[in-house]
């Protein structure tokens, strides 16, 4: 069974995504390195992965086709997903990012990235999950 939800659903949670990663990543270039909360590390670096995947996700949500639109959301799923699990083994990240992750951050990048991969991937809209399949 495949779950089904608008494209336009997808669009707005994009939007939503895109417009927070850049609201913290001017959050964290405002505040500097003082972790967020005191449980999330901020990092200059991170701050300009926040803002330029913000930057993505919003024009993903805004001007993308479906099909790009998904990618894209999916692509930055598995990369948080990765960052998320990483965090554990390499707080620092392998040195790229001179303060540590917290069990905060790993969290957070975890349950962003299963949604990103569940909504981007797995979510279909009502018209293609009643598509018959292709046969050969």
């Amino acid at each position: 069974m495949v779950a089904t939800w608008s494209v336009s659903v997808l669009r707005v949670l994009t939007k939503i995504a895109g417009l927070v990663l850049i609201a913290l990543g001017i959050v964290g270039v405002v505040v500097g390195t003082e972790p967020l909360l005191g449980r999330f590390n901020l990092d200059h670096i991170e701050n300009i992965i926040h803002l330029l995947t913000g930057a993505l996700l919003t024009y993903a949500g805004f001007r993308s086709p479906e099909p790009q639109l998904r990618k894209v959301v999916g692509t930055l799923g598995v990369l948080s997903l990765a960052v998320g699990i990483l965090g554990f083994f390499a707080p620092n990240l392998f040195g790229l990012i001179p303060h540590t992750y917290s069990h905060c951050d790993n969290l957070l990048h975890l349950t962003l990235g299963v949604l990103a991969i569940f909504f981007a991937w797995i979510v279909r809209s009502p018209q293609a999950a009643g598509a018959a399949p292709a046969t050969a």
